[in-house]
């Protein structure tokens, strides 16, 4: 691995990396150029990170969670994405717990899809971890958890806490693979 790394054949979002402990994770996008192959980090059912292939033209962007939306000095806004970037001047449109498609090598946004009921969303945390289900309604409980209801291409109906749900596309067609 030591070997692999250090040839810098590997990016994650778009970046050499050569630290072979760098710490990927939900929805970055590792390349490997030798090999010309993509993949994206996702959650499978049981919960653990799979690397999914991926095209070369999806590999060219990733969603990111929005974990809040403020404004900095001299009143610009900003927002925070769950992968720790912060976009300036994001769309006056996109609030907390919305998605925003990232261009991967610099950094642009390019798109955003509202939290929403009808939107396909990813759960990417507690029981029910890797499920894909359309949002149906969400609970509000003010001072405690909010929860998500949603529905699974199988039927099958589950809830789980706001911050775990991850919203991937608009009505039932999602944004990646």
């Amino acid at each position: 691995v030591k070997m692999i790394v250090m040839q810098r054949l590997i990016q994650v979002d778009g970046k050499v990396r050569t630290d072979m402990f760098y710490p990927a994770g939900f929805m970055d996008v590792v390349q490997i150029e030798k090999t010309r192959e993509n993949f994206r980090l996702l959650y499978d059912t049981k919960g653990r990170f799979a690397l999914h292939k991926i095209s070369k033209e999806e590999a060219t962007y990733k969603l990111c969670r929005v974990k809040k939306v403020f404004r900095g000095p001299k009143g610009t806004p900003y927002c925070i994405t769950h992968d720790g970037r912060t976009l300036r001047y994001p769309d006056p449109d996109v609030k907390t717990n919305d998605s925003v498609r990232i261009e991967v090598p610099s950094g642009k946004m390019l798109d955003h899809v509202k939290f929403e009921p009808g939107n396909t969303a990813m759960i990417s945390g507690g029981n029910n971890t890797g499920r894909v289900g359309v949002i149906q309604h969400r609970e509000r409980h003010p001072g405690s958890f909010e929860i998500v209801h949603l529905k699974d291409a199988a039927g099958h109906s589950f809830a789980t806490r706001l911050q775990n749900v991850f919203v991937i596309g608009k009505g039932t067609k999602p944004w990646i693979s």
